[in-house]
């Protein structure tokens, strides 16, 4: 039986965030992700993806299968993109996102939602955009 949604809190700039893990959609994803709470890092704003933030993780590649995988994350949704074709990326939609890179279209997995984004999170986007990288830190509720 697949563990219930962890609860998380998510500081990304001046903001904060309700968020969940979703373990039962993506449960191989969310349990590489859990061993690394609390996870602290920045966040740019995407090159070829639309409206998302994006850390990116180099080329550390996860062994980690496709599950829950999209490559148009609804606002508010946070994919894990493992590694392959392009770089190892974490990648959170405030908008409009079709997940691509130089290479070309990808998908990631969606392994997190925010659950209380409101308005904050397309200011979250414009501050990313215009004032650039902002901290992030992800850490159970």
């Amino acid at each position: 039986m697949t563990p219930p949604a962890l609860p998380l809190r998510v500081h990304a700039g001046p903001f904060v965030f309700s968020a969940q893990l979703e373990r039962a959609l993506a449960p191989q994803t969310c349990a590489a992700f859990e061993k690394l709470l609390p996870y602290k890092a920045q966040l740019i704003h995407v090159r070829w993806s639309g409206e998302g933030v994006w850390i990116p993780l180099g080329d550390n590649h996860l062994e980690l299968p496709y599950e829950n995988h999209t490559s148009y994350p609804q606002p508010g949704q946070m994919i894990l993109y493992p590694g392959g074709i392009s770089e190892c990326e974490i990648l959170l939609s405030y908008g409009n996102v079709h997940f691509s890179s130089k290479f070309g279209q990808l998908a990631g997995n969606h392994f997190i939602t925010l659950t209380s984004p409101g308005t904050q999170l397309a200011e979250l986007g414009q501050l990313v955009l215009w004032k650039g990288a902002q901290d992030l830190l992800i850490e159970a509720a």
